[in-house]
Formats: C-alpha cells, sequence, structure tokens
C-alpha cells in the first residue's frame, strides 16, 4: 500500500527509495543493484510497473555489513553465506575468512624472506640455522647450530637419506585416510578428509613419486622452487581427479606435508595441518606452520598455547588440497608453502599427521625420536605413543636420517 504516494509495509512504516537507501548506508545505487542480482540485499519492495527498488531502513545494518566485508575483501559468494547467519555465527565465518588471509599472507611473507636470505647469501655457504622453524616448542635459541659440513659446502660430503613410513588406524576410526611414503627422494605424509580422503591421500602423494630431482648443481635455486610449485600443482590437480566421483568434492580433500631430497638440500611442500620437524643439536624445531584457525588464534595472541590444547572448535582448517576446482586468485592463495631447506649429516627429520602431534606432547615426541636408534623404530615408537594416549584419529609419520652416503 502506499501512504502519500510512497510505499509503505516495512517494519518502521515506511520504505525509502534506493537513491535514499544508498545515502543511508553510504553505498552506491549501482552497488545496491549488483547486491541485488546477486541476492546479497533483497529490495523490500520493488514496483511491478516501473521496476523501481524500495527499501526499508531497517536493512541499513545488513547493506553496511556488506560493504563492509567486502572492504576486507571477502568473496561475494562468501558474502552470501555470512549474511544469512545469526551474529554469533556470523562472527565466527568472519574469523576464520580473516584467518585464512593472515596465513596466506604469511606464507607469502615467509617466502619472501626465504628469497631476500637466498639471494643475499647467494656464491657463499648459509651459515645458520634457517629461522624459517616455527618453534612453538623449542626451548633455547636455533640460532648458530651452523650448517659447515651440508653438501653443499665446498669439499663436502655427499649425504644420502635412510628412512621409514608408517600408517596407524588408531583407537577409535574405522577407516584409514592418511597415507604415508619414505623413498630415498620423497618424504610425505597426507592426511585425507571426507567421503573421498582416503583417495585424496594416496592421490597427493603418488603425484609426487614421479617428480625428478636432479643432483645439487643440476638445478639451480630458483629451478628448484619453481620444480616445487609445479609439484604441488600436481598433486592439487591429481586430488581434484582422485575426488570428482564424491557426491560432494569440495568437502573432500587431504592435508600435505613433503620433502624431497635433491642430494643436498630438502625441497619442502606444506599445506595444511600435517607437520614437519627437525631434530638437530638434540633439540626438535617445527619447520612447518600449521594452515589451521587454532595457529591463526595462536598468532594473532587471542589464544596461549594451554588454551589451544584444550580448544573445543573442531579442527578447521583454512588451506588444504580440496576437490573442487577454484577460480585463479583463489587457486594461487590456497597453494601449497614451498621452501628450500640445507641439510646437516646427523639431521633427523619428523613428517606426521595431527592424529600424531595433536594427542602427544611435545616432550615425548622430542623423547621418542631421540631414543631411536633408526628410523623404523621411531615412527613404531611414535605410533605406539598415539595409541597410548588414545588413538582418536588415524596417524601417519615418516622419520628420515641424513647420512655420509656409503
Amino acid at each position: 500500500m502506499e501512504r502519500d504516494g510512497r510505499p509503505v509495509g516495512s517494519a518502521s512504516g515506511e520504505l525509502v527509495t534506493i537513491g535514499e537507501f544508498a545515502r543511508l548506508s553510504r553505498l552506491s545505487a549501482k552497488a545496491l543493484r549488483r547486491y541485488d542480482e546477486l541476492g546479497l540485499l533483497r529490495p523490500a519492495l520493488v514496483d511491478q510497473v516501473n521496476g523501481y527498488r524500495y527499501y526499508d531502513p531497517a536493512q541499513v545494518e545488513g547493506a553496511r555489513l556488506v560493504a563492509w566485508l567486502r572492504r576486507i575483501g571477502m568473496p561475494l559468494n562468501r558474502i552470501g553465506r555470512v549474511v544469512a547467519l545469526d551474529a554469533g555465527a556470523a562472527a565466527g565465518e568472519i574469523r576464520a575468512y580473516w584467518a585464512r588471509v593472515e596465513a596466506e599472507t604469511a606464507a607469502r611473507r615467509d617466502l619472501a624472506m626465504y628469497l631476500v636470505d637466498h639471494l643475499s647469501a647467494e656464491g657463499r655457504t648459509m651459515s645458520r640455522m634457517p629461522d624459517d622453524a616455527y618453534n612453538t616448542h623449542k626451548t633455547h635459541n636455533a640460532e648458530n647450530t651452523g650448517s659447515s659440513g651440508s653438501a653443499g659446502s665446498a669439499g663436502a660430503v655427499a649425504l644420502a637419506i635412510r628412512c621409514a613410513a608408517l600408517t596407524d588406524i588408531g583407537v577409535v576410526r574405522t577407516a584409514n585416510q592418511d597415507a604415508a611414503f619414505a623413498g630415498p627422494r620423497l618424504l610425505a605424509v597426507a592426511d585425507g578428509f571426507g567421503e573421498g580422503g582416503a583417495e585424496a591421500s594416496a592421490a597427493a602423494i603418488e603425484a609426487l613419486k614421479p617428480s625428478t630431482w636432479g643432483r645439487d648443481g643440476a638445478l639451480s635455486a630458483a629451478d628448484l622452487l619453481n620444480a616445487l610449485e609445479e609439484t604441488a600443482d600436481s598433486a592439487a590437480r591429481a586430488v581434484r581427479d582422485a575426488v570428482a566421483p564424491c557426491a560432494d568434492p569440495d568437502g573432500s580433500g587431504t592435508t600435505l606435508t613433503a620433502m624431497l631430497w635433491t642430494g643436498s638440500r630438502l625441497g619442502l611442500v606444506h599445506i595444511g595441518d600435517s607437520r614437519a620437524y627437525l631434530l638437530r643439536g638434540g633439540e626438535l624445531f617445527r619447520i612447518t606452520h600449521d594452515h589451521s584457525l587454532v595457529q591463526s588464534m595462536l598468532d594473532d595472541g587471542s589464544l596461549s598455547p594451554e588454551e589451544a590444547v584444550s580448544h573445543p572448535g573442531p579442527a578447521l582448517l583454512l588451506k588444504a588440497l580440496v576437490g573442487e576446482a577454484r577460480p585463479a586468485a583463489v587457486a594461487v592463495a590456497c597453494r601449497a608453502d614451498v621452501r628450500l631447506r640445507e641439510v646437516l649429516a646427523g639431521d633427523r627429520y619428523l613428517l606426521c599427521s595431527d592424529g600424531l602431534s595433536a594427542v602427544v606432547e611435545a616432550a615425548d615426541l622430542r623423547a621418542a625420536v631421540v631414543a631411536a636408534d633408526d628410523p623404523q623404530e621411531a615412527v613404531r615408537r611414535l605410533a605406539g605413543l598415539a595409541r597410548e594416549a588414545g588413538g582418536p584419529d588415524n596417524v601417519a609419520c615418516v622419520v628420515a636420517d641424513v647420512v655420509v652416503e656409503d
């Protein structure tokens, strides 16, 4: 109905034109029409004769929310989901989105710092512990542990990898969606999830196996980084193909943490919340950064390490290899982290899914890795620790020693 030629019927008793609503909401009329077309912000009334849009002033808060979400860069399709939620759930979605943005920014920052360090040190031996170790568990400063004697140094001895892999279904789960592989050129763990989780984790690791990596000197550091990127992209494509038959491909996927041996360096590919650790000098250092909501809350100080252990929310991943193809910009943002690591004879590496790291204390992890005489004994000890802790999830672990080549 109308009063004095103006539409009425809103909660406030009177609707306003799109021009007036644009002034109230600080959005342009063009933006309002676009949001209407996308279903983000429907007018309260559309005149059936002339097509004029009218809005309820009570819609201003929702309109401003859409504008604010656009200002932080949230994609329109995700905004549509957020504005349909109640306030508490919407706040959770916004936190998860921003945590993902920060994780992606951190990954780019780490790569940028790696490139700065690499180019600054090009032509001379790296003489310090790489500071990309995410040392939430370290007990002392890892600087000055040294890298003299690595195979990249002048006159260095040839190095090789001795390794072992193991997966365990755990105590609670009825199926095993984790995968692990250990070979002379490839170390990898993957933690699948969703309907096609087992297929996704297996496909991600299988995609890495054909990779060819020349002995040190055959490829420059820049070429190796490019090869790592291509390897990560191959794994992403393999996962999409593997879970395509699922009813919900986007709900199936896997984490992936892998290291590829070049003969003197390890190339790291990492996405999700599986982890890689380095045992050096008797200390265990975490060298990957979880792409998870809990980790992002730790990073911004909204959660303490003690609170993170008992955080009640689900293990929400901010990045993973998933089944659905994504727009180019999103696919790039969700790409795995890649970097190169210098190695020392005597280094011991641990790669594991969160079925181990989430239930076993860091001190116990270190004790098991230190005490084992060889990688085979180490993976057995670690799987046993997870079972003793209740075995609530599948476990995948790989342990590898860097040794002087015979």
